[in-house]
Parts: C-alpha cells; structure tokens; sequence
C-alpha cells in the first residue's frame, strides 16, 4: 500500500510541491521498520507528556513501564549540519517515456531533501544549474527558507547543455562551510570529467552524494521498429536506432557508463546511487539515510 503512494506517476497528479514532499517524506518514515528518528541526526532535548491525537512511535514506553504515565521524547536537529542540492536542468533532463519526466523526478527528491533538512532544523541550500548557475539559494536555516527553496526548485525548467564546472566553481567561491552536497543528474558526461569536477568539493571535507537519475528507456529501452534519436541538447545531432542495437550495444555502452561512474565515485570516496524514474520516490531517501548515518 505505501508503495502505491509513493509511485512517481501518483505523486505527479499531487498539486504542489509542499505537498508531494511531505507525502514522500511522511511515507517513507511511516514506512521504516527501524526507529522512527532512523537515520536524522537528531538530539534527545526533552520528554512532554502525551496529548490524543500524537504519534505513540515517539512513546518512551521504558518510562511507561516505571511510571504508567505516557511520555514522548522531543528531539533537536543538530545546527551544525548544512545541507545543499545541485539540481541539474539542462535539455536532456527533460526527457520521460511515462508521465513523470526526469526533471519532475529530481524535483520531487531535491523537494523532499529540503523538507527533511528543515524538519530537522538543518540549513539547506540549492543551486539549479545547466550550462550555467541559472539559481542559488544560500544555505539557511532562517524562517521561510523551505518556501524560498520549494519555490526555486518548482520554477526550475529545461536549459541547454550541462556544464558541470559552473556549480562548482561558484559553491568554491561562496560556501565555505562543510556539509553534504547532494548532486542530481543524469551525468551525459564522461565519468572522469564528473569526478575530476566534483572531487575537489569531498577534499574540502564535504559529503558527496551523486544521485544518477535516468529514465527507465535509457536503462534498458524496448523498440519494436528503428526509431531516430534526436539529441535534446544538440537538435543537429540525431541517431537511427535498431532494435537489435538498442538490446545490445547500446545496453552495454549505457551500463558500461554507470558502472564506471559508480566504481569512479566511490573510489573518490564519494557515494553514488542510481535513480530509476520509474521506481518508487523512497529509495532515493533511504540510500540518502544511509549515507548520512554512515557519515555520523
């Protein structure tokens, strides 16, 4: 049943971005199996007794058990967290084979990403780029920062090419504070290009995630009859493509791509998780979980 809720085509007939992201947000936690403050780098602050109505996975049932009073356990984010996601928008990001392309998929993870980081009091910050930074919002953790980023993040719309040096030349230049730096894309750039590029961020003592998003079709497309391919940032390049071409060499172009991006980034020390836009928005969370409680 979770599943069904968190689908990428039921959350895309959701109006508005605020409410995609708690929905992805609330099911996800709704659906771990381990605490519920898993994975968020949380403090105890204080117990405050229970009122009808709140969630008994917040219950300290230890002191129930003493006392037969019903407590909860109140939490404080860590201050000392900065999140910030690079949103990639160039031209090729704004292909899908079904309803939810991949820049709608990676603005429901960026959404939710900046939704957990301001439930739990944490700065977060976001750049949208293509060929060039076309949005910053500095890290904040400042009241009405999740509007100002949901409202940059929605905004965001298809440019040209991907020009992965401009992000990074300007968060060399105005972020200073260590952090996790989340990155998604559909990186059509050679893998050495991405790693040289990013790698400097993760020597400044940063926690690089790379978040590979790519549509089920150029995971493993399915034609029946040859179709022509037209490059979505270069209209003057194009590919007649086979069938048969399709099942076998370009399978194994693409998986060569993403194994060597994967096996590149994590010898960089970096993390690297592919997004398939088909598959359910929780995944992308949990891997960011993971990650996260590693690092702590």
């Amino acid at each position: 049943m979770l599943q069904r809720f968190l689908d990428p085509d039921t959350l895309a007939s959701i109006s508005g971005l605020d409410l995609i992201a708690k929905t992805i947000v609330d099911g996800f936690v709704a659906g771990l199996h381990r605490s519920p403050d898993f994975g968020f780098s949380q403090e105890f602050a204080e117990y405050r007794a229970y009122s009808p109505g709140d969630d008994l996975r917040h219950v300290d049932w230890n002191v129930f058990a003493r006392t037969d009073r019903c407590f909860l356990k109140r939490y404080r984010g860590e201050t000392n967290t900065q999140l910030l996601v690079l949103l990639d928008t160039s031209a090729s990001m704004a292909y899908g084979s079904h309803e939810v392309h991949k820049l709608d998929y990676a603005r429901f993870v960026a959404a939710s990403l900046c939704y957990m980081a301001n439930l739990q009091r944490d700065a977060a910050g976001l750049i949208v780029f293509d060929e060039d930074v076309a949005n910053y919002v500095a890290p904040s953790t400042r009241q009405g920062q999740l509007f100002r980023l949901l409202h940059a993040i929605e905004k965001a719309e298809p440019g040209t090419r991907t020009d992965f040096a401009k992000p990074f030349i300007h968060f060399q230049n105005y972020l200073h504070r260590r952090g996790i730096v989340v990155v998604l894309s559909d990186f059509y750039e050679e893998p050495e290009i991405i790693i040289n590029t990013v790698e400097p961020l993760r020597h400044r003592g940063n926690e690089v995630i790379l978040f590979h998003v790519l549509d089920p079709q150029e995971i493993a497309p399915r034609f029946r009859q040859p179709v022509l391919l037209v490059d979505m940032e270069n209209a003057a390049r194009s590919l007649e493509v086979s069938p048969e071409y399709a099942r076998n060499e370009y399978r194994s172009k693409i998986d060569s791509h993403i194994h060597a991006l994967k096996d590149q980034t994590k010898a960089a020390g970096m993390d690297y998780f592919l997004m398939d836009t088909s598959r359910p928005l929780d995944e992308g969370l949990r891997e960011y979980l993971f990650i996260r409680q590693g690092r702590m």
